[in-house]
């Protein structure tokens, strides 16, 4: 396959021919999709295995929403179960949003979407074989792919069939995602996603998929995690309006500079124009805007000061569990010991640098520093985000 057969008619023909299948609900995935195939067709560089890639990714997410509906169809009592307020942590990427994710996840009192059962969500999980479904071992065997492919990966974002999945893996299937631009250079999707798009009908796929995976493993509370959530608060709360919502905050900077790099990396499997500046020049003014909306939203009023905790990167790292202390006291809950018990276990069994270190500078970047130290002042003051070294 090459770019060029990539077409949303042809994706989806495969995915009904995989399937059996042609239910694909609520028509709202089909501009995103047109868009992405012809973005992912103009403007991406595809080489030869991102082409092949690429399409089988939009298949599958076209058979995995196929599936979800036809499941709801013969199981119409999972129409309109609730899905408790979960906590939303919608920090940006690379200030700590993943271990923090990892770690409210060791909480027996919490669910989260794990990697393996948004990777293959149909049939449900079973509480009764939740650590030995059988796909556990192929999301597994998928993963030590990845790894192959993009040596040093995983010293930037570990990945793991039983660790956590990001929303944005599930609104993919709606083909309202920032998946998308994080793993291809795809600019015109991008500003529609972020800039035109109606965000709501992504937010009732995602709930829908939570009353999946909940059906047959109920949820005390769901606990979820995407820096992709920034852009779209509006939607968040307007479809979980009893959220409580965790900002992780770092020097935006840094931010800009971790992010470049491991976006850069990440594109290098489907492109060989991945490069490091083509990336930061991509996301920087995006980066930005989704954080200069975090700001609008309080100052709305659209995020309620009762719902929210701010915590600082560096604050975080310091003392992690001072800060899960203060988002349980925000909710009203008290940490048990049998869960902080599982939390320090699992941050002593998984540093940092288990993996390796990943290592970025900004310069690496080719972005001005002080042209953008000053576009990030509106964020940096309002949330008294301090400034880091930058190397």
């Amino acid at each position: 396959m090459t770019a060029f057969d990539l077409s949303a008619e042809r994706a989806v023909q495969q995915a009904v021919e995989q399937t059996g299948l042609d239910d694909l609900g609520d028509p709202s995935w089909r501009d995103g999709l047109e868009r992405l195939v012809d973005a992912l067709r103009d403007e991406a560089q595809l080489n030869e295995l991102g082409a092949a890639l690429v399409g089988g990714e939009l298949t599958g997410y076209l058979g995995d929403r196929m599936r979800i509906i036809d499941y709801r169809k013969s199981h119409p009592e999972l129409v309109g179960v609730d899905v408790l307020p979960p906590i939303v942590i919608v920090g940006q990427g690379r200030t700590g949003t993943t271990i923090l994710h990892e770690l409210l996840a060791m909480d027996p009192g919490s669910r989260v979407p794990l990697t393996w059962e948004v990777d293959h969500p149909v049939p449900p999980p079973e509480t009764a074989t939740y650590e030995t479904d059988p796909r556990i071992a192929e999301t597994d065997r998928t993963l030590a792919g990845v790894d192959v492919v993009l040596p040093g990966f995983m010293q930037m974002h570990p990945m793991g069939a039983q660790l956590p999945q990001e929303c944005v893996r599930i609104t993919s299937s709606d083909f309202r995602s920032m998946i998308f631009p994080t793993q291809y250079s795809v600019p015109s999707y991008a500003r529609w996603l972020l800039h035109e798009a109606d965000m709501a009908p992504a937010y009732r796929w995602h709930r829908m998929f939570l009353e999946h995976l909940q059906s047959r493993h109920p949820a005390a509370r769901w606990v979820l995690k995407s820096p992709g959530h920034l852009w779209a608060l509006d939607a968040l709360v307007a479809e979980y309006p009893n959220a409580l919502l965790v900002q992780t905050h770092r020097d935006p900077l840094r931010i800009l500079a971790s992010l470049s790099s491991l976006v850069a990396k990440l594109r290098s499997m489907a492109s060989d124009a991945a490069t490091i500046p083509r990336a930061a020049a991509d996301f920087a003014q995006d980066i930005l805007d989704g954080l200069d909306r975090s700001v609008d939203a309080r100052e709305s009023g659209t995020i309620a000061a009762d719902r929210v905790v701010d915590l600082q990167f560096r604050s975080f790292i310091a003392d992690p569990f001072a800060t899960i202390n203060e988002i349980y006291g925000k909710l009203g809950l008290e940490l048990q010991p049998e869960a902080e018990r599982r939390m320090r276990e699992f941050f002593v069994a998984n540093p940092s640098d288990k993996h390796g270190v990943h290592t970025y500078r900004f310069a690496d970047t080719g972005l001005v520093e002080g042209e953008w130290r000053e576009r990030a002042r509106r964020y940096q003051e309002y949330f008294d985000v301090p400034s880091e070294s930058l190397g």
